[in-house]
């Protein structure tokens, strides 16, 4: 079954996100998420709320809402029509919002967090566990946690490469891979681009994509060459993106693992471990012909209490 297969409509529910409810921030390089546990699914997620919680003036301001949720309490309540493959109705899911409030199939960044949440708080004992996702299952490491820092590993799943498209970001197009990581990407490898030119790329206007390619939007990176191996047999180079229902974000673990299948395929190769910088850090990535991984830092850096009614306007 596919992710969008998956998925319903959230029912109407008398919870709301704007009772009084705890919540935490964190981010994985600076990509950041407000985490709101439920594990049965009492909170009703509008588009509205999540985008006002993710408003960074009107509400605590983030890339993306994770619900920390039981897996069976989502279909319970209708919010998913059945469970994704490989995800046990026992398995935390993280139920992942776009800033916008819309519904997306993955974020690698956010599983680390959710990860971290989940071992620092004692929802799980282990270190090495799953985290369900509307992508499929997503085993994770912990390697090392405290109630601020980890660094997690999550396994990505396969990748897949389904041929080229063209991004336009002001006047310039990049011609691009098409990749699938659980959710859409194109990947622009771009010749001779250094990290100084990557930098100063603009976009401030947006991207425009092929609709017929991506019929429900993608997640669009812009990735300079790989230079030479570092000490640990690694791929570096640097990478930007712009996240569908986000816009630029200062990473994307998806769009990272995308990038380094892209970054393989142009120097004619399937499989290779890269260390790619991100405005908000550095991450390995590791593409195998039976899957991907993602390693890299999280951090929690603060907890609170949404008070009733934050979410209503004033008269």
């Amino acid at each position: 079954m596919t992710a969008t297969q998956s998925t319903a409509q959230s029912p109407a529910r008398p919870g709301s996100a704007s009772d009084r409810r705890r919540f935490v921030k964190g981010h994985g390089t600076q990509n950041d998420f407000v985490i709101l546990t439920d594990p049965a699914a009492d909170l009703e997620l509008t588009e509205p709320t999540v985008a006002a919680l993710c408003d960074r003036r009107r509400g605590i301001g983030a890339d993306g809402l994770l619900r920390v949720v039981r897996s069976a309490a989502l279909v319970e309540r209708g919010v998913l029509t059945a469970l994704p493959d490989g995800v046990g109705p026992d398995d935390w899911f993280m139920d992942y919002r776009n800033a916008d409030g819309s519904i997306a199939e993955m974020c690698g960044n956010g599983v680390r967090v959710f990860a971290h949440h989940l071992r620092a708080s004692g929802l799980v004992a282990d270190d090495a566990f799953t985290v369900g996702s509307r992508a499929g299952a997503r085993p994770v490491i912990v390697h090392s946690h405290d109630e601020v820092r980890a660094d997690v590993t999550v396994e990505m799943g396969q990748v897949r490469l389904d041929g080229e498209s063209l991004v336009r970001i002001g006047d310039d197009a990049y011609r691009g891979a098409m990749v699938d990581v659980g959710n859409p990407h194109l990947a622009c490898v771009v010749p001779d681009m250094s990290a100084a030119d990557l930098a100063a790329v603009d976009f401030t206007a947006g991207v425009e994509i092929d609709s017929q390619a991506f019929p429900h939007g993608a997640n669009v990176e812009l990735v300079t060459p790989p230079g030479p191996v570092d000490e640990r047999g690694r791929l570096p180079a640097a990478m930007r993106v712009f996240e569908r229902g986000v816009g630029e974000t200062r990473s994307c673990g998806t769009g990272l693992v995308a990038a380094g299948a892209a970054i393989l395929a142009a120097g004619d190769q399937s499989t290779g471990t890269l260390c790619i910088t991100v405005p908000g850090g550095r991450v390995e990535v590791g593409v195998r012909t039976d899957g991907s991984h993602l390693r890299g830092p999280s951090m929690l850096v603060a907890d609170g209490e949404l008070r009733a009614g934050w979410d209503r306007l004033p008269d």
